[in-house]
């Protein structure tokens, strides 16, 4: 394996702000035997000395353990102190924790997604504030199957901070995505975080782009068939018992009200089996069908890949 290699798994990692044990330290471990000066300068670079990281920083916490370890792992080598290894320290140390901070994305084309995220795991209550796994999994899967969503209006469900959507508009190039969600503070982080990405009227990227409050419980049929959606998608949105029952009746709704019912496809972390079928079971009652997906093949972004994640596409029985 090479030191590049090593140290874009460093990159994607480190900006995503994956936990630490993740890294792939053994394989840093194995090139820090020939050249450890040399590849602990490129890791660096590809991290907290990288242009994003100035301006899309993660947090300060984070960039303190991660210094922390890659220190420890070249002290572990009997190798000479690296000035440039303890000033990089030095400075993230000495800087004020904000309240924001940032977790970037690197896409295939070479874009870079980066999303503001509390420095607090969970704010306010309520779960649009983090990056959840089933997210970066639709993304995958989305990147892989762009047809679903190229010249089509896209209507996401429980949209949270943004991340399969904005990686939908810069790599499937839908006609109209429409973001949603219900709660105030997240709709104000999504509007952030899409202007922040470069998908507002300012900048021409040839997709409409709407950030929209929809309150799956009250939102009217007529509301639902103005957005004259095509394709929609949702990440995360089975995790609350309670919140299933409206889930499914929207869904019921969005299938059946216009003539050609919409591709809904739907990823789920499975983390309470149990509110997982209870939910597939609801779907059944409604009257809609469900398949799994074939999973993403290509492995794009850095997640925890033991999780069990499923995507299922919904639609009417015949």
């Amino acid at each position: 394996m090479s030191i590049n290699s090593v140290s874009c798994r460093f990159q994607l990692s480190f900006f995503a702000m994956c936990r630490l044990h993740t890294f792939p330290w053994k394989s840093l471990e194995t090139e820090l035997q020939t050249s450890p000066s040399d590849v602990i300068l490129d890791v660096l670079e590809k991290t907290c000395l990288h242009p994003v990281c100035r301006k899309n920083p993660p947090s300060v916490k984070y960039r303190t353990l991660f210094l922390c370890e890659l220190i420890k792992r070249h002290e572990s080598t009997g190798s000479e102190p690296l000035d440039v290894l303890y000033d990089a320290l030095a400075e993230v140390v000495g800087a004020k924790e904000e309240t924001l901070c940032y977790k970037t994305y690197f896409l295939p084309s070479g874009e870079l997604m980066s999303l503001e995220e509390n420095v607090a795991m969970i704010s306010e209550g309520t779960t649009g504030l983090v990056t959840w796994e089933a997210a970066l999994y639709l993304a995958e899967w989305a990147l892989e199957n762009t047809h679903v969503f190229t010249g089509k209006t896209v209507l996401e469900l429980g949209s949270g901070a943004g991340l399969t959507g904005i990686a939908v508009c810069h790599a499937c190039k839908p006609k109209t995505y429409i973001f949603t969600d219900c709660h105030q503070s997240v709709l104000q982080r999504l509007r952030d975080n899409i202007r922040h990405n470069g998908l507002t009227q300012e900048h021409d990227t040839g997709v409409s782009v709407h950030v929209e409050e929809l309150d799956w419980e009250h939102v009217r049929e007529e509301e639902l068939q103005r957005m004259g959606v095509e394709t929609i998608i949702a990440a995360d949105v089975v995790y609350d018992p309670e919140l299933v029952g409206c889930l499914v009746r929207l869904l019921e709704k969005l299938v059946k009200i216009q003539k050609k019912a919409p591709e809904v496809f739907m990823s789920s972390t499975i983390r309470n089996p149990g509110t997982y079928t209870g939910f597939k079971k609801e779907l059944e009652k409604a009257g809609l069908k469900h398949v799994t997906v074939t999973n993403p093949v290509t492995h794009v972004f850095p997640y925890d890949r033991t999780s069990s994640i499923e995507i299922i596409n919904v639609h009417a029985a015949d």
